[in-house]
C-alpha cells in the first residue's frame, strides 16, 4: 500500500520535511517532565482544571460567583463576559485561571524553547480552539510578557485565521506552486479528535502569490464525536463531504485543483499511514493495514479531468502553514495548538533558496 499511496500522491511524499515553503524542523515532538508529558499542562483541560480547582473552595463558602454551573458546562463565551462584566469577583476569578494557565505555558514554551529541535526560534504562532476566545488570547498575551521578563527573544503571538479555518488554508502550503496557475481553488480536510471538517479553499493566488489572501469559500464540520462510527464509518462519510464540495464547487465554476490536502493528528509517515498520536480518531487509524490518502485516492481518483493528488501531514503542521506569508520577517518559527493536547511545529523558511533563484534569474538577463 505505501508504494500505491506514493504513486497516486505524484507530487511528494506525506509527512514530509522539505515543502515549498518551508523545512520542517520538527513536529509532534513529547516533551516529558516528573509529572508525564508536557502537553498535558497546557490544554484546553488544563484550563479548565485550573479554574476548578479555584472554584472549589468557594463552592463550598457558596461564594462562587460563577454559579452552581459545572466548570465543563461553563462555555467560553460566558467566561469571557465575566471578564468584563459588572461582577469583579467572577471577573478575578477568571483572571486568577489565566494568570496560573500563562505560567504554566510559559513552562511548557520554555522548554521547547531549550531543547535541540527549536533552537533559535524567533517566535511562535499559537492556535487551536483555546485561542479563539478572549481568555486565550489574554493567556498568549500574559505567556508572551513572561517569557520576555526572562529574557527570552522570541514573540508569542495568536494566530491569525480562525482556528477551524487555519488548518484548512495551511494545506494550500503542501501543495506545489504550479497548481495554483491552473486551478483556484483546493480541497482540504481537518481531522481532530471531536470533529472532520472538510473545505474548499481558494487560493486567490493571482491576487497575492504568496497566499495571503486565501480564504474558505465553503465548509463542512461533522462530529464524529457524537456518532461514534466505526473507522470505515468515517472514512465513507468524509469521502461523501467531499464529494457533495466537488458539486458545489463545480456548480459554483470555480477551477478545483485535482488536490486534497490533509490535516491529522499523529507522527505522519511519508507512505501515507500514522506512525503514533491518533488515538483520539474513530478506530485504529495506526494500523498497518490502513492508510488514508489511499483510502480517499480509491473513492475519488480523479477531480475534473485530472488523476487526484493526496498530500496528508500532522494537523498542527497544518495549522502552522497558514502562516507562512505572514512569517517572512523571521528565520526560524513555531507553532503551538492548545486543544485536546498540545500540537507543535518548528518551521525554518527557505528564502536562501528564494535570494538564490533571484541571483540565477539575474544571472541569466546580464547574459542574455
Amino acid at each position: 500500500m505505501a508504494e500505491d499511496t506514493l504513486t497516486t500522491s505524484g507530487i511528494g511524499r506525506h509527512g514530509a520535511t522539505r515543502l515549498p515553503s518551508v523545512d520542517v524542523d520538527s513536529f509532534n515532538i513529547e516533551l516529558k517532565d516528573d509529572e508525564g508529558f508536557l502537553g498535558d499542562r497546557a490544554s484546553k483541560g488544563a484550563f479548565r482544571e485550573i479554574l476548578d480547582t479555584l472554584r472549589k473552595p468557594l463552592k463550598k463558602n457558596g461564594d462562587d460567583p460563577l454559579g452552581s454551573k459545572s466548570t465543563d458546562a461553563i462555555g467560553k463565551t460566558v467566561l469571557d463576559e465575566a471578564l468584563v462584566g459588572d461582577d469583579i469577583h467572577a471577573s478575578a476569578l477568571v483572571h486568577g485561571a489565566i494568570e496560573e494557565f500563562a505560567q504554566e505555558l510559559a513552562y511548557v514554551t520554555r522548554r521547547f524553547l531549550k531543547s535541540k529541535a527549536w533552537a533559535d526560534t524567533e517566535r511562535i504562532v499559537v492556535g487551536g480552539g483555546f485561542r479563539q476566545s478572549r481568555v486565550g488570547e489574554l493567556a498568549i498575551a500574559r505567556t508572551d510578557i513572561i517569557l520576555k521578563g526572562e529574557d527570552f527573544k522570541v514573540d508569542l503571538v495568536p494566530i491569525r485565521f480562525h482556528p477551524d479555518e487555519a488548518g484548512l488554508i495551511g494545506c494550500l502550503h503542501l501543495a506545489p506552486s504550479w497548481i495554483f496557475e491552473a486551478h483556484d481553488s483546493i480541497l482540504a480536510v481537518d481531522i481532530g479528535g471531536s470533529n472532520i471538517r472538510c473545505g474548499v479553499v481558494e487560493t486567490r493566488w493571482k491576487k497575492a502569490p504568496d497566499l495571503s489572501k486565501a480564504s474558505v469559500w465553503k465548509s463542512e464540520l461533522w462530529r464524529h464525536a457524537d456518532d461514534e462510527p466505526t473507522r470505515e464509518g468515517a472514512v465513507k462519510r468524509l469521502v461523501k463531504m467531499l464529494k457533495e464540495l466537488i458539486a458545489a464547487a463545480d456548480a459554483q465554476g470555480l477551477k478545483l485543483a485535482p488536490f486534497i490536502g490533509i490535516a491529522c493528528p499523529g507522527v505522519i509517515n511519508d507512505d501515507g499511514s500514522i506512525a503514533k498520536g491518533a488515538q483520539n480518531l474513530p478506530g485504529n487509524w495506526e494500523s498497518s493495514k490502513f492508510n488514508l490518502p489511499a483510502s480517499l485516492f480509491e473513492a475519488i481518483p480523479e477531480i475534473g479531468d485530472h488523476d487526484t493528488a493526496v498530500l496528508m501531514h500532522n494537523d498542527g503542521v497544518a495549522q502552522g502553514l497558514s502562516e507562512v506569508p505572514f512569517m517572512q520577517d523571521v528565520e526560524r518559527w513555531g507553532v503551538l495548538t492548545i486543544g485536546t493536547g498540545l500540537g507543535n511545529a518548528r518551521f525554518t523558511n527557505r528564502r536562501k533558496d528564494k535570494a538564490k533563484d533571484k541571483d540565477d534569474k539575474k544571472d541569466r538577463k546580464n547574459k542574455d
